[in-house]
C-alpha cells in the first residue's frame, strides 16, 4: 500500500492506489465484461474511503473525565441577642484638679513637699511670711477690747438714766441717747470680733493648705517668691487620677439613629454601657469602666457629644490627657443573625450577598441587608432566616445552581473525586 497525490487536487489528501505486482493479485484479477461492468467509482470517493478506513484502524475511541462536585463548608445561622458595639475616641480626664493659688499676699518662705508626690487634703504645701498678718491679729484683739470697755460705759450710763426718766429728773430726750450709744457700742463690738476672726484667717492662709487629694505636679513658684492674693498663676496643680475620667466623642447623627431606634421598639434595647479601653500602643486596658452620663448638647464646632465614664486606676497607668478608644454596647438586638464575613460577597452594584445550600444541595444565591459589623461576623437584619445553611468555605468553586457537595464549616477536606479517563489505543 503506497500513498501517492492526485495531481488534480490542490489539498495534499493521500490517495489510495493498489499495486498490481503484487503476488496473487495478477492470477486472480479479471478484467470486468462489459455486461458485469458497473460505473467505476470516482477518485474522490476512493480518497475518502481511504481515509476512513485509515482512522478507523489506527485510533480508539477517547473518553472525557468527569468533573467532580465541588466541596463547600456552611454554617447554619441561628437569631440570638446580638449586643451592637461601637468604638469611639476619647481623652483621659482627671477625677478631680485643683490649682492650688495664694489667698494672701507674701513672700514664699518655705515649700512643704515633693514634686509629684501623693498629698493628702490639709496637708501644708507652702509657708508664706506670716509677720504682718500676725501684727493685724493683735490690732484686732487690742480695738475688741477698746469696744468691749466702751460698750461696759454706754451699757452702764443708759441703765442710770431709765430709772431717771420714769421719774422725770433727766429729760426723755439724754435717756434716748444714752440707750442708743449703749447699743452702738454693742455693735462696735460685733465689728471689731469679725475684724478680729478676718485676721486669725489670713494668718491662717499663710500656710497654703492642699485642697484634695492626690497627685501633685511641679512647684511654678520658688522660695522667696513674692505672691499676691488673687494672682492669674497657681503655685502648683494637684490631679486625683484614681478613678479617672474618658471623655468619649460620639457623633450627634449616630446619638440620634441610636435613640430612634431604641422608641421604634423594633428588637433593640438598651445596654448596660460597660466600657472597655484600647490604649494608643495598641493594647487593652486590664479594667472595665462605666458611662455615667452624655451631655445633653452638642459641640457646634465638631458635632459631637460627649459621653463621660469612669475607670478605676490604681497603678496610675492613665494620665489625663492620654489618647484612647473606648469600646462598649448602646444597644442589643433581640434577633440578632451573624454571619462570618468570609460568607458574605459584593455583587456589582455593592449589594450584600450569600451562598445558600439550597434544596437538592444546590448553591443557591441571596441578597441580605449587613449594615455594620460586629467583630469578625457581620450583622444581618434581613434576607437570612434562623435554620439557613450560609457556605462560608469553598465559594470559589461554587456557582448560582450549581451541585455541591455540603459539608459543616471546619470539617477536614475530602480526597479529590474524579472520574478516570481511558487512554488513546493505536490499531
Amino acid at each position: 500500500m503506497t500513498f501517492g497525490r492526485v495531481g488534480s487536487f490542490r489539498s495534499k489528501v493521500p490517495l489510495l492506489h493498489l499495486s498490481l505486482d503484487r503476488p496473487g493479485f495478477r492470477n486472480s484479477w479479471r478484467a470486468p465484461t462489459k455486461a458485469s461492468r458497473g460505473p467505476l467509482p470516482s477518485p474522490l470517493g476512493l480518497l475518502l474511503v481511504g481515509a476512513t478506513a485509515l482512522t478507523l484502524a489506527g485510533c480508539g475511541e477517547q473518553k472525557t473525565p468527569a468533573t467532580p462536585t465541588p466541596e463547600a463548608g456552611y454554617i447554619v445561622v441561628q437569631a440570638k441577642a446580638v449586643p451592637l458595639m461601637i468604638e469611639l475616641p476619647g481623652r483621659t480626664a482627671a477625677f478631680e484638679t485643683s490649682e492650688v493659688r495664694p489667698q494672701v499676699s507674701g513672700v514664699i518662705q518655705a515649700r512643704l513637699f515633693t514634686e509629684g508626690a501623693i498629698v493628702h487634703q490639709g496637708q501644708t504645701l507652702y509657708r508664706i511670711d506670716p509677720s504682718l498678718y500676725r501684727a493685724s491679729v493683735s490690732q484686732a484683739q487690742a480695738n475688741l477690747q477698746a469696744a468691749q470697755a466702751a460698750r461696759q460705759a454706754a451699757m452702764v450710763k443708759a441703765d442710770r438714766y431709765k430709772p431717771l426718766a420714769q421719774m422725770q429728773a433727766v429729760a426723755q430726750q439724754d435717756y434716748t441717747d444714752a440707750l442708743a450709744a449703749a447699743r452702738q457700742a454693742n455693735a462696735s463690738v460685733a465689728q471689731n470680733m469679725a475684724a478680729l476672726e478676718t485676721a486669725r484667717i489670713n494668718l491662717r492662709f499663710t500656710s497654703v493648705p492642699a485642697p484634695i487629694t492626690g497627685r501633685i505636679g511641679r512647684s511654678l513658684f520658688t522660695t522667696g517668691a513674692l505672691v499676691t492674693s488673687g494672682q492669674a498663676d497657681p503655685l502648683t496643680t494637684i490631679q486625683r487620677l484614681d478613678p479617672i475620667y474618658v471623655d468619649i466623642q460620639q457623633s450627634s447623627a449616630d446619638l440620634l439613629q441610636l435613640r430612634q431606634s431604641l422608641a421604634s421598639h423594633s428588637g433593640v434595647v438598651p445596654s448596660s454601657a460597660l466600657v472597655h479601653l484600647k490604649l494608643e500602643n495598641g493594647t487593652d486596658y486590664a479594667y472595665s469602666g462605666k458611662v455615667e452620663f452624655a451631655e445633653e448638647m452638642v459641640d457646634p464646632a465638631t458635632g459631637a457629644v460627649t459621653l463621660r465614664a469612669r475607670f478605676p486606676n490604681p497603678q496610675g497607668l492613665l494620665l489625663p490627657g492620654m489618647y484612647v478608644r473606648a469600646e462598649f454596647s448602646q444597644a442589643t438586638t433581640q434577633n440578632g443573625i451573624l454571619v462570618p464575613q468570609a460568607g458574605v460577597t459584593r455583587d456589582a452594584q455593592g449589594h450584600a450577598t450569600v451562598m445558600l445550600v439550597g434544596p437538592g444541595n444546590i448553591a443557591v444565591s441571596r441578597t441580605i441587608t449587613a449594615g455594620q459589623t460586629v467583630g469578625p461576623n457581620w450583622l444581618v437584619t434581613s434576607g437570612l432566616r434562623p435554620g439557613d445553611k450560609v457556605i462560608v468555605e469553598g465559594l470559589g468553586k461554587v456557582k448560582p445552581g450549581q451541585p455541591l457537595r455540603p459539608v459543616p464549616a471546619g470539617s477536614r477536606p475530602s480526597p479529590a473525586e474524579g472520574g478516570k479517563g481511558d487512554g488513546n489505543e493505536a490499531g
